[in-house]
């Protein structure tokens, strides 16, 4: 099927073909026919599949021109880079369409917000707290609300921001659109759908977890962190192609080590490095982004805030300098790579800890990644970092506070003067003849 096949209006066909599209995804053809009946819809698709097009394309087909303030449609996101996302895939939508839009988010200049809202929206997109926040003082509107759009649900329930979108769904009028798309169904998704969604056309582009056949995905076992980091910096001197590598690692402060030490292995040229994580400004994370996305960067190391929704175009590899906590992480991590049907590759540096989570991710995607042993050029560090120095077992009795903690009896000799000796009546006749009879202070009356 071509884009023609679908029904869309002369304003969005000039829109898509300007982008040189020609043929749907499967989510995009099956996801338009469904939102345009009217119905509730839940989506499952795996990143990189085209969903936020997939919503979009049939929302702007029925969005008629109006005069009116408040937003008609309200697009909820789990963070910050996929409501920059959404606003840049509603500017290559619309160039020939009269529709208004923003995006707000926290970090934000609060009263600009305000004033783009009082300014008159149709579509809203927002991450859940701001929401909330703009909602409590009253200047965001949301009785006039026809169609709510809840993107990557199951990573704002990862990021505890549960209630909160219940609440928003509370805050809206009971007739309206409802429309979810996620990569995975959790049992929490599926509550939710269950309770706030009625009978909802569902729509799937590929099984949740299955794997993706276009990116090629290898392990390498690695003792601990320097190790790892002298694993990186060779990968990154000997194999040309990776050109635009984008590196997963689990924490902040780890991320931060990283990009320190790997500055200084070797002679790269100016800003081969970018570092993203959660404790950068906002205005710094969407520089490095589209640095990246312009190939300024090399290299951008980031922790799991950028595994999520952010369209990067051709990265090269993915590396996963740690595996995440959960199975499905792995998937939208590997995700940003490969997409659009390219080809891809992910390499996972990989350690004796990480054999359980490992086990899960294989068994996820029913696949066995290969695994490897380093180049025999690598130097194998002996320095750890305290998270990775054993500490012997510890018995129950041993943990201090512990229920089980019974010190006992101490075995030790007490000195002479310490042992008491029950001396019984002469014991007190000596003391009486030492201190003799005590003098009163005046004479007895």
């Amino acid at each position: 099927m071509s884009f023609e096949n679908l029904n869309l209006n002369t304003q969005l066909r000039n829109a898509i073909a300007d982008l040189g599209y020609t043929e749907p995804t499967k989510i995009q053809e099956q996801a338009f026919s469904s939102i345009m009946s009217g119905r509730d819809v839940v989506g499952i698709a795996q990143t990189g599949t085209g969903k936020t097009f997939a919503y979009l394309l049939p929302i702007l087909r029925m969005l008629p021109f109006s005069e009116q303030k408040h937003p008609r449609v309200l697009i909820v996101v789990p963070t910050r880079e996929l409501v920059v996302q959404v606003l840049d895939a509603l500017d290559k939508l619309t160039p020939y369409i009269n529709i208004r839009y923003g995006g707000i988010y926290g970090g934000a200049n609060l009263n600009k917000q305000k004033e783009m809202i009082h300014n008159g929206l149709d579509i809203l997109v927002s991450t859940p707290r701001r929401v909330i926040d703009l909602g409590m003082v009253g200047a965001l509107k949301l009785k006039n609300i026809q169609k709510l759009v809840i993107d990557e649900v199951d990573e704002i329930f990862n990021l505890g921001f549960r209630l909160q979108l219940i609440d928003i769904i509370d805050l809206l009028p009971k007739k309206k659109q409802a429309i979810l798309f996620s990569a995975t169904m959790t049992e929490e998704v599926s509550e939710l759908i269950q309770e706030f969604f009625k009978n909802p056309i569902n729509v799937e582009s590929a099984a949740s977890g299955s794997r993706l056949e276009n990116i090629e995905q290898i392990a390498f076992e690695v003792p601990n962190f320097y190790t790892k980091i002298n694993l990186l910096n060779y990968l990154l001197q000997e194999d040309e192609d990776m050109s635009r590598v984008l590196v997963f690692i689990k924490h902040k402060y780890l991320a931060d080590l990283v990009f320190n030490e790997i500055q200084g292995m070797a002679e790269y040229p100016e800003e081969s490095f970018a570092l993203i994580h959660s404790n950068k400004t906002q205005n710094y994370r969407l520089r490095s982004v589209e640095n990246f996305k312009e190939g300024k960067h090399r290299v951008l190391i980031t922790t799991d805030v950028l595994s999520r929704g952010v369209d990067i175009p051709n990265i090269t590899h993915v590396i996963n300098f740690d595996l995440p906590k959960e199975a499905e992480a792995y998937m939208h991590r590997i995700g940003r790579t490969g997409r659009a049907e390219n080809e891809g590759f992910a390499l996972s540096f990989i350690t004796k800890k990480d054999a359980e989570i490992l086990e899960e991710i294989e068994t996820l995607m029913d696949y066995e990644i290969p695994k490897y042993e380093m180049p025999e050029e690598i130097f194998i560090e002996s320095k750890l970092l305290e998270e990775e120095v054993e500490i012997d077992e510890i018995t129950a009795y041993q943990k201090l506070g512990s229920k089980e903690f019974a010190p006992g009896p101490a075995f030790h000799e007490k000195k002479e003067k310490n042992q008491k000796v029950n001396l019984g009546g002469s014991y007190r006749r000596i003391i009486a003849k030492k201190y003799k009879k005590p003098q009163r202070r005046y004479p007895k009356k």
